[in-house]
């Protein structure tokens, strides 16, 4: 894969206060990748010193070689959809989409010096027909699935609607990046994941790269390639979802992707770790002998077992109904475990735990 944006020791402070602490970062062509983390993290941030919106305190931002840290939003080759779409409300459908082909500025064609002093990123600079309009507008209508919408004034279009218009607003300009504020905040639960799905597929069409900004891990799990845990100003873990949810990096990510029983435990020695007091087979190695870790065993990957039948005996705590799996809280005499099950098991009830070498995932203490 061809690396398409580069951050290279970005920092970024705001009045006397790190925002940023040095991000490093390569994100490559046709990738849909996520910055998840919390509030105040620096996610947003990071995506604005990417589109030009905020500059940088210090490091570089790259764009296919370029040095682009110092270059306006317009002259970069991005387009940005944000948590309020900002549509034009006196305009229609066709039109909102349309306007920024009508108003694209048609540059002088760049010389290769103008390249490499890093003006601009070189695209596409005739001017289109009305024509060559209406094909294009008409392409990202059908695209975003809004056919027979198009002299839809904005204010009788419902909040996934308006997202839609936003985004082929922002597509039609056929940018290589897209990014996206957070621009699935404002919609209720059912809407927001159907449009999960609906964002992906778009940029699987397209082929576009996307960057995404959220602080919820089931968007961030269902729709990206690439995901970049943030805290505090820094990355703790970039990977795929499956690397970020299976193989956490330390005690926080494991926390904030997913559900987790997080134990302190001890190394003992390569693919043995002790917690609560008994020695597990594992499949991590290369920690110090006798080393405190945590350890996470994700809440699908215990059973309940009848008593006497797993590693160790515990009492039913609470059980919640979840729809698709009661979740249930077994108390054993050191910890709290949460098991996520479709077999009911009765409240107060003696039961077992097992699970096996696998499931067991060894982290250093952070």
């Amino acid at each position: 894969m061809k690396s398409l944006i580069e951050l290279k020791n970005v920092t970024k402070e705001f009045n006397g206060q790190v925002v940023l602490k040095g991000i490093d970062l390569e994100i490559f062509e046709n990738e849909f990748v996520t910055f998840l983390g919390p509030s105040g993290c620096g996610k947003t941030t990071t995506l604005r010193i990417i589109g030009g919106f905020e500059q940088a305190s210090g490091g570089t931002v790259l764009f296919n070689g370029v040095d682009v840290s110092n270059l306006p939003p317009h002259k970069r080759n991005t387009n940005t959809v944000f948590q309020r779409y900002a549509l034009f409300p006196h305009l229609n459908v066709f039109e909102n989409i349309a306007f920024g082909l009508r108003i694209k500025k048609v540059d002088k064609e760049l010389t290769e010096k103008d390249i490499e002093n890093g003006k601009t990123v070189p695209y596409k600079k005739r001017k289109l027909t009305e024509a060559e309009i209406t094909e294009k507008v008409m392409k990202m209508i059908k695209m975003v699935g809004l056919e027979g919408f198009e002299k839809r004034t904005i204010h009788r279009l419902s909040g996934g609607q308006q997202q839609r218009v936003a985004i082929a607003r922002a597509l039609v300009n056929e940018p290589q990046v897209l990014l996206l504020d957070e621009p699935l905040a404002a919609l209720d639960l059912k809407l927001r994941q159907e449009m999960q799905y609906e964002l992906k597929e778009i940029q699987r069409n397209t082929g576009i790269t996307f960057i995404f900004v959220t602080h919820d891990q089931e968007e961030a799990l269902t729709m990206s390639d690439k995901i970049v845990v943030m805290r505090e100003g820094e990355i703790l873990q970039v990977g795929t979802p499956e690397d970020i949810y299976n193989e956490p990096a330390n005690r926080y990510v494991a926390d904030f992707i997913g559900e987790s029983n997080i134990l302190t435990g001890i190394m003992k020695d390569d693919y043995l770790v002790n917690f609560d007091d008994i020695d597990f087979e594992c499949v991590d190695y290369g920690f110090k002998k006798n080393e405190e870790v945590d350890v996470v065993l994700r809440p699908e990957d215990i059973d309940i077992v009848p008593l006497n039948q797993g590693f160790m005996n515990g009492v039913v705590d609470s059980v919640a109904f979840k729809g698709v799996h009661y979740e249930i809280d077994v108390k054993t005499d050191k910890s709290v475990y949460t098991i996520h099950t479709t077999d009911y098991a009765e409240l107060g009830s003696e039961v077992g735990l097992r699970f096996e070498k696998e499931d067991i995932h060894v982290m250093e203490k952070f």
